[in-house]
């Protein structure tokens, strides 16, 4: 039987104020940025992480960490 924890980790991402595309993104809703800044990393952060858990769970015995959708 198992039981599972949601839990969260917190991202900053850093414009470049000078950069057109981070003055571009200054002007838009935070709202919306998070939405698109939350998907750019899952789809490039959880690919990456599958192999690093894969190898972290293979020595768990009492918890296995996984990536929640």
């Amino acid at each position: 039987m198992t039981f599972s924890i949601e839990h969260n980790l917190k991202f900053v991402t850093e414009f470049d104020e000078t950069h057109p595309i981070g003055n571009q993104v200054k002007s838009m809703p935070q709202s919306d940025l998070i939405i698109i800044l939350e998907g750019m990393l899952k789809d490039l952060v959880v690919p990456a992480l599958g192999p690093i858990l894969e190898e972290i769970n293979a020595r768990g015995s009492y918890a296995i960490l996984k990536v929640a959708e």
